[in-house]
């Protein structure tokens, strides 16, 4: 693992899912097994990874957009159960736990944006032993999802960061915007839920292909 030395930047703000979490094939799954489950038309894979980020309500509502309340909380219902199931199953990326021990050890304040609910981030962060290693986080029913700037805004607050010296990474265009909305910068990852073409339409610092060439680019970087 490099050496880091937080130059550029004091917070560093990960997404969660397909982020740090080798999760995007099972919530896509989940998508599309709770559509068939309600009757809905099942999306494709590329459809169902394309919300992935966003809030549980906004992601659903894209994936079915004809469901009314009563529906869409059924398949909200159907999505848990499919998502619960497996979850325990979720690795870390492989180097992840490596790299936020080392750039915690530089110096740098550590965040979460995620779509994840608090009990769903909760359970990730205890299960991978990871409550300590970051200093907030902020989930998409603690205030406005992604690409609002809400997410952002509050952690910036919360740890006294300005956005000149803060840093989203993410793997979507969902985290990408929500970084622009709140005047940050953005580093793409492309290992995630988006492809990098998308992804660099978006125009991030850089897009980075395995956690390696991530710790790297943070390394010269950062």
């Amino acid at each position: 693992m490099p050496d880091f030395a937080p130059r550029r930047y004091d917070l560093i703000v990960f997404d969660w899912d397909g982020t740090l979490s080798d999760s995007t094939a099972l919530i896509a799954a989940s998508i599309r097994a709770a559509c068939d489950d309600v009757g809905q038309p099942m999306p494709s894979e590329r459809h169902a990874r394309y919300v992935i980020g966003l809030g549980l309500a906004d992601a659903l509502a894209h994936v079915a957009p004809a469901l009314a309340a009563d529906g869409r909380r059924a398949l909200a219902e159907r999505y848990r159960h499919h998502f619960l199931a497996r979850e325990h199953d979720v690795p870390l990326f492989d180097g992840a736990a490596a790299l936020l021990a080392g750039l915690e050890d530089a110096g740098y304040r550590l965040a979460v944006a995620t779509g994840k609910s608090r009990a769903g981030l909760d359970r990730a962060l205890a299960r991978h032993g990871l409550e300590r290693r970051f200093h907030a986080t902020r989930c998409a029913d603690e205030g406005y999802p992604k690409p609002h700037p809400d997410m952002l805004l509050t952690l910036m607050d919360r740890l006294a960061a300005e956005p000149s010296r803060t840093l989203m990474i993410g793997d979507t265009t969902h985290d990408l915007d929500l970084a622009r909305n709140a005047g940050t910068q953005a580093l793409a990852v492309a290992w995630g839920a988006h492809d990098p073409e998308g992804l660099a339409l978006r125009g991030p610092l850089a897009t980075v292909h395995s956690v390696g060439e991530l710790a790297a680019w943070l390394a010269d970087n950062g």
